[in-house]
């Protein structure tokens, strides 16, 4: 299904948020960390339902670059390397009216694994821990 494009995209790097308007004026902010973690690659979707990748440590990344994509699209360039996916107008307008519902979900998966939105230090890992009992 395609979308109307935006009809402005703003990258605000001090910030690093996109912002989007599209029809009626209607104008959204996206942080780079929520375009990251739900980045429509294979590195973040997998190759299949249920093969997602959950991402973790993101809540740093910086959005560097947008660049056009024919007529339809953008890909977004983070500065963890990562600019494989190519974030369709469509796409997009998902992820902005969406926002809440997917930021939640998101925030609880990390929950559910034990990850954080924060980057560990190098050969720091999170493990489950259950609390000692006291009796």
């Amino acid at each position: 299904m395609n979308a109307n494009p935006p009809s402005e995209i703003r990258l605000h790097k001090k910030s690093s948020t996109l912002e989007l308007v599209f029809v009626n004026d209607i104008e959204y902010q996206l942080s780079a960390e929520y375009l990251r973690v739900h980045s429509p690659s294979a590195e973040v979707r997998g190759h299949g339902q249920g093969q997602e990748i959950l991402q973790t440590g993101k809540r740093q990344v910086k959005l560097l670059n947008i660049e056009p994509i024919g007529n339809y699209a953008v890909k977004l360039i983070f500065d963890d390397g990562h600019e494989s996916g190519i974030y369709s107008w469509h796409y997009l307008h998902e992820l902005c009216t969406n926002k809440d519902v997917l930021w939640k979900a998101y925030v609880s998966k990390l929950k559910a694994k034990g990850a954080s939105r924060d980057e560990l230090p190098p050969g720091v890992q999170v493990v489950n821990i259950r609390p000692i009992s006291s009796d």
